[in-house]
């Protein structure tokens, strides 16, 4: 075992200081992920894109993440990819279990492995290819390149280099029986509060504490309210910034509090159900909810008449929730630092002016603030 593929790749990430890897599983790499997983913090994954969040929040928080994956679910992360690590320059290291190009029995991989070299290049995305065991080495220089030049580097790595390795895989872990209850009775009532009158309360009620917002007018409303260091303002990615909080507050001590909203939340739901698997205490998500996608035309989302996010989230397995109606109802959850908290609030937008900050601005303040 001492010689295999696998334990090389291993020593490679603890010799470059990899302390997370967030991983999916791909049968070509089903004797890798058990042996990363004992050596190095491992987060299981639902979906790739948030694991670009979890990734960054980790990173912006002082640790050296990577990710382990496969191929097909790049097509998940570009956006991100483009819009949160190339924006912001956060950097990413990406092991890719190349699908597709080498003795595959599934149709439906080989158009995607096949032009994934194309993607990436056109994206602007930097990559590397190995297509033996003799070609491993060169995942060192793709993780140092994606660190020092603070962006994402794809390390495309063929089946031909796992072919014939020795390794045990861990045996199926059985159901742990159980009683799953779900006994909530939630109100939505008229709201009285506005969006802009919630983030006040917040960034008075925050102290020293981290605060993430969501892309768009919440962000806005945000600097326009209380500017400060401790602010991380979102220009893009949609959907990511809970699970960004959910890295940055597993990465360090500091209370994380994540401004989102319906439309982003109901965009990716994955992001409750991480949360509620690893049940950070120094994270609260303020689900801010106008029924409408505000910083688009407030167009109408489904928490109008259907949906309760506070009751999606319990059922997420996050189980310190709240609901707020008025600014004292806010106040005292954000006191307790309830897990998360549904704010409904009118789908009023208050006039703010853009943000004069550049992203790359942004994240460099941020973390110079939290001593990252």
């Amino acid at each position: 075992m001492i010689d295999s593929p696998e334990h090389r790749v291993v020593e490679i990430l603890k010799n470059n200081s990899i302390d997370i890897a967030a991983t999916l599983p791909c049968d070509r790499i089903k004797v890798l992920l058990p042996q990363i997983s004992r050596s190095i913090k491992t987060i299981p994954l639902t979906r790739e894109e948030n694991g670009v969040g979890i990734c960054a929040g980790a990173y912006l928080g002082g640790k050296r993440p990577v990710m382990v994956i496969q191929s097909t679910g790049i097509g998940n992360m570009i956006n991100a990819l483009l819009s949160l690590n190339l924006t912001y320059g956060i950097p990413l290291p990406v092991l890719v279990s190349w699908r597709g190009v080498y003795k595959e029995s599934i149709e439906a991989q080989v158009l995607s492995g096949e032009r994934m070299p194309a993607i990436l290049d056109a994206a602007g995305i930097n990559l590397t290819k190995i297509e033996s065991r003799d070609e491993l080495d060169k995942i060192d220089p793709a993780i140092r390149d994606a660190f020092k030049n603070e962006r994402p580097h794809v390390v495309l790595i063929s089946p031909a280099v796992w072919e014939g390795s020795p390794g045990e895989v861990p045996a199926p872990l059985e159901i742990i029986p159980r009683v799953s209850e779900l006994n909530l009775a939630a109100e939505i009532k008229e709201p009285v509060m506005t969006r802009y009158e919630a983030i006040k309360v917040l960034a008075s009620t925050a102290g020293e504490d981290i605060i993430l917002s969501n892309l768009g007018i919440p962000a806005k409303e945000l600097y326009e309210i209380r500017d400060r260091e401790l602010n991380f303002y979102m220009m893009g990615s949609m959907g990511l910034v809970s699970p960004i909080g959910l890295g940055l507050a597993m990465a360090q001590k500091r209370h994380v509090y994540v401004i989102d909203g319906d439309g982003s939340l109901l965009m990716n739901p994955n992001a409750l159900s991480c949360i509620g698997a690893y049940k950070p205490g120094n994270l609260s998500v303020i689900a801010v909810d106008n029924a409408a996608y505000g910083s688009t035309g407030n167009q109408e989302t489904c928490t109008r008449t259907q949906v309760d996010l506070e009751l999606l989230a319990v059922a997420s397995g996050i189980k310190n929730t709240a609901k707020a109606n008025t600014e004292e109802e806010l106040k005292q959850a954000l006191l307790r630092k309830a897990n998360l908290i549904h704010v409904v609030v009118k789908p009023v937008n208050a006039a703010c002016r853009e943000i004069p900050l550049s992203a790359r601005e942004i994240k460099q303040r941020f973390m110079k603030a939290i001593g990252s």
